[in-house]
């Protein structure tokens, strides 16, 4: 619905996310979707007794509060509210808070629609678990986004999306084309999506697509970073006797595979376990941390702070 300046989330984006796990939360007592305001700033008494006497005089219903300070004594404050409010008195919501509350108070915030699905395109290369393991929840309604398409610079995953009814677009990223492609990439993104994902997507996105794109991008990658950067990672670290695999998922900034975390994960592993064993573990573990992160995401549930995350 509306978003102020710089909104918490990193995104700035005036779309809609929703949730799926926690879909029941989404849903207000007379059966209309809620409002999640999601906010940050310089810590100080009032924040919470401010915005909670303006929704109460709109005639909302707090229905879930959260809220975190990283000091209460020059920290930085954050709240993630949802509430219900009558269709009716919903216009104009945004513009009242942002000069009664939000301005005197130095909040950047925003204010979502919970009623309306985050979409979000996916881009991969040849590796489908964490791609399927997306569709597949989307499917089962446990991701209630909207998936918009897949982009991929192979042919290979084509027969898989389209079991799902996904439009695929193949867009090869030939050496010295980069930039071609990453033109076509934008002009299907521009005005489809809320979200990228990059579900093992296996090229580096430039300066200028992050920069052009407008939406935030996921990534979702090994837990071997650094010390195993490159070319089988797994074979490495199985030589090297390592005892625990897992993934990170974070943010896309400039600098490589070093952007907000959102969602992390390990599981032990022995020395019984072969290189493939490895493989394997690695990929159960990345399909289900990218999947609660984009999870988090479309719940409205990550706000960006610096190069962190804080995530209710």
């Amino acid at each position: 619905m509306t978003a102020g300046a710089g909104a918490p989330g990193g995104s700035g984006q005036s779309a809609a996310p929703d949730g799926g796990a926690s879909a029941r939360q989404s849903a207000a007592p007379d059966g209309g979707a809620l409002l999640r305001l999601l906010i940050s700033c310089p810590d100080r008494p009032g924040i919470v007794a401010g915005v909670s006497r303006f929704l109460f005089e709109a005639g909302a219903n707090i229905v879930r509060s959260d809220q975190y300070s990283t000091d209460p004594e020059g920290g930085t404050f954050f709240l993630r509210m949802e509430f219900a409010l009558a269709p009716e008195k919903r216009e104009g919501l945004g513009e009242r808070f942002g000069l009664k509350v939000a301005e005197p108070l130095g909040m950047t915030w925003r204010l979502w629609d919970a009623g309306r699905p985050k979409r979000i395109s996916i881009m991969v290369s040849r590796y489908d678990h964490c791609l399927l393991d997306l569709l597949w929840r989307w499917r089962r309604g446990e991701l209630q986004a909207e998936v918009a398409m897949v982009i991929s610079n192979h042919p290979d995953l084509r027969d898989d999306a389209q079991l799902f009814d996904v439009p695929y677009h193949h867009i090869p990223v030939e050496k010295d084309r980069k930039e071609e492609a990453e033109a076509r990439q934008l002009e299907l993104l521009d005005g489809c999506c809320d979200l990228v994902v990059l579900a093992r997507y296996m090229q580096v996105l430039s300066p200028e697509f992050l920069d052009r794109v407008g939406v935030p991008v996921i990534n979702i990658h090994h837990s071997f970073l650094p010390a195993f950067a490159g070319a089988n990672p797994y074979q490495r670290a199985k030589q090297r006797g390592v005892k625990l695999v897992g993934a990170t998922a974070h943010y896309v900034t400039e600098e490589l595979d070093a952007g907000p975390i959102i969602e992390q994960d390990v599981i032990r592993v022995t020395h019984r376990d072969d290189a493939d064993a490895l493989v394997q573990l690695g990929a159960d573990v990345e399909r289900s941390v990218l999947a609660r992160a984009v999870q988090a995401h479309c719940e409205d549930r990550v706000l960006r702070h610096g190069n962190t995350t804080v995530v209710f």
